[in-house]
C-alpha cells in the first residue's frame, strides 16, 4: 500500500505540475510559478490531496488517505502510518530533486562568462545580496519580533534573483547584449552563488536552532572555500572525468559518472556541516567546464524533469496559504508580514541599479527591475526553511507570497523601464576595457 500510496501521489504531483505549467506558459509567465500554484491547489490550501504531517496535518485531512483507506480497508492506525511512510518517500524525492535543481544550475553557471562580466556586475550582485538580507532580517526582528533564525531565513530568501526569468526578457526585448543587459545577467549568476552559499549557512544554523558568531564564520568561509576549492581542482578533474567517460561503452557513459560525482560532492558537503545542495551545485559549476558540458545538460534535462516538479508542488502543498485570510484577525499581521517582504524585496533590489558607477548613460532603473524576479531560487529558499521546520506558517505563506508577486511583476515591468531609452549600441566588452587590449598594451 505504501508504494501504490506514493504512485497515487506522483500522479497527482505530475498532473498539478503539468497543467499548472502549460498554463502559466501561455500566460507568458515562467512555468515554474504555475507548478508551485498547482502545488497549492492540491495541498493543505485548497483540495487536501497532497498534504504533510510536518505542515501539522494528519491522515484525516487527507483526501488521497480517505480513498486509501477505503481501497484497502485499512484501520485509522494502519492509514496513519501509511500517511507518514508516504510522505516521507516524498519528501526524500523532492530532496533529491532539489539537490539535481541546483547540480543543473550550476552546470548553466558558465564560469568563463563569470570572469567577463566585470567588477560593475559583481559590485550590483553584492549589494543585492547585502541590502535585501539586512533590511528583511533586521525589519523582521525590530518590527514583528521574529526571533532570529526565522528571521535570517526569510532575510536570506530575499536575496536571490532568478536569471532564467530576466534572461528571457532581456532576449524578447533584444536588450541581452546590452551594458544593462549584461550586467544583469552576470550579476544575477554572481547572486546565485552568493545566494547558495548564504543558504548553505542559514540552513545549517537552522539546524543548530542557534546564532553562534564562531559558527557562523566557520560555516561562511568553510563555505567558501568549499566552492572555491572544488572549482580549482575541478581544473585538474575534469580530464580524468572526460577520459573515463570516453572508456566507458555501456548506456549512461556519461550521465552516470556526473550524477556519482555530484552526490559525492552533495555528501562531502554534508560531511562538513554544509547543505547538500551546494555539493551539487559545485558538482554543476565544475562539470561545465568541461568538453562534454552540452552532451551532459541534454542528458541531465530529463531526469529534472522527472524529479524537479516534485519539489516544486511540495512547496506549494505545504504552503498554507490560509492564514493569510484577511477575513481572520489573528493572520492580519501575517499579511502584513507579507506586504514587509514585497516591498523590501522591490526596493532591495531596485537600489542595485545605483550601485553602478563610471556609466552615465545607462539605464540604472533597468538594472534594479532586472534583478527584482526571484523565481526558483526564492522557491528553494522557502522549501529549504519548510523542510527544516523554522519557519512558522505565516511566515512560510509571506516568503511564498514574496516570491509569486515578485516573479510576476518583474517582466512587465522590466518592459517598461526599458520603454522609450536607447536601443543598445555597445556590449559587454565596452564594460571591461581590458577585455579588448593586446597583452603588450595591458602591461605597458
Amino acid at each position: 500500500m505504501i508504494f501504490t500510496s506514493v504512485l497515487l501521489s506522483l500522479v497527482i504531483v505530475y498532473l498539478a505540475s503539468k497543467l499548472g505549467g502549460e498554463l502559466s506558459k501561455r500566460v507568458d509567465l515562467p512555468p515554474v510559478l504555475g507548478e508551485l500554484v498547482g502545488g497549492v491547489i492540491v495541498g493543505v490550501s485548497a483540495l487536501h490531496l497532497l498534504v504533510f504531517p510536518e505542515s501539522g496535518a494528519t491522515a484525516t485531512d487527507s483526501y488521497l488517505m480517505s480513498f486509501l483507506q477505503w481501497l484497502g480497508h485499512l484501520s485509522p492506525e494502519a492509514t496513519h502510518s501509511l500517511f507518514e511512510s508516504q510522505s516521507e518517500v516524498l519528501s526524500v524525492l523532492a530532496e533529491l530533486g532539489v539537490t539535481i535543481l541546483l547540480f543543473e544550475i550550476g552546470l548553466e553557471s558558465d564560469l568563463r562568462e563569470l570572469s567577463k562580466v566585470g567588477y560593475q556586475a559583481a559590485i550590483v550582485a553584492v549589494v543585492g545580496v547585502a541590502v535585501p538580507f539586512a533590511a528583511g532580517t533586521v525589519g523582521l526582528m525590530l518590527l514583528f519580533n521574529v526571533p532570529a533564525i526565522p528571521a535570517i531565513f526569510a532575510g536570506a530568501a530575499l536575496t536571490a534573483t532568478s536569471i532564467g526569468i530576466t534572461s528571457k526578457v532581456l532576449s524578447e526585448l533584444g536588450r541581452l547584449k546590452s551594458k544593462e543587459g549584461q550586467i544583469i545577467v552576470g550579476a544575477a549568476v554572481i547572486d546565485d552563488v552568493l545566494g547558495i552559499i548564504v543558504l548553505a549557512v542559514v540552513a545549517s544554523l537552522a539546524k543548530t536552532g542557534e546564532v553562534d558568531v564562531l559558527n557562523v564564520v566557520y560555516l561562511i568561509i568553510s563555505a567558501t572555500v568549499f566552492l572555491l576549492g572544488a572549482i580549482f581542482l575541478g581544473k585538474f578533474f575534469n580530464t580524468s572525468f572526460v577520459a573515463i567517460a570516453d572508456k566507458l561503452q555501456t548506456r549512461g557513459q556519461l550521465v552516470i559518472p556526473a550524477f556519482t560525482f555530484a552526490f559525492l560532492m552533495a555528501f562531502l558537503a554534508n560531511a562538513i556541516q554544509l547543505e547538500a545542495i551546494l555539493g551539487a551545485f559545485a558538482a554543476g559549476l565544475v562539470l561545465d567546464e568541461t568538453d562534454k558540458r552540452k552532451e551532459l545538460d541534454q542528458q541531465v534535462i530529463p531526469i529534472a524533469d522527472i524529479l524537479v516538479p516534485i519539489f516544486f508542488v511540495s512547496v506549494g502543498a505545504k504552503a498554507d496559504l490560509g492564514v493569510l485570510n484577511p477575513a481572520i484577525p489573528e493572520n492580519r499581521e501575517g499579511l502584513i508580514i507579507a506586504a514587509f517582504l514585497i516591498v523590501v524585496a522591490i526596493i532591495g533590489k531596485v537600489v542595485t541599479g545605483w550601485a553602478v558607477f563610471g556609466q552615465p548613460q545607462i539605464n540604472r532603473l533597468a538594472i534594479g527591475v532586472g534583478m527584482i524576479p526571484r523565481g526558483e531560487v526564492g522557491l528553494v529558499f522557502a522549501g529549504i526553511g519548510s523542510a527544516s521546520g523554522v519557519l512558522s506558517k505565516p511566515l512560510e505563506a509571506a516568503i511564498i507570497m514574496m516570491v509569486i508577486l515578485t516573479t510576476f511583476l518583474a517582466p512587465p515591468c522590466l518592459r517598461l523601464a526599458f520603454k522609450g531609452s536607447e536601443e543598445p549600441t555597445e556590449s559587454l566588452d565596452s564594460l571591461n576595457p581590458l577585455q579588448e587590449k593586446e597583452p603588450a598594451e595591458i602591461n605597458s
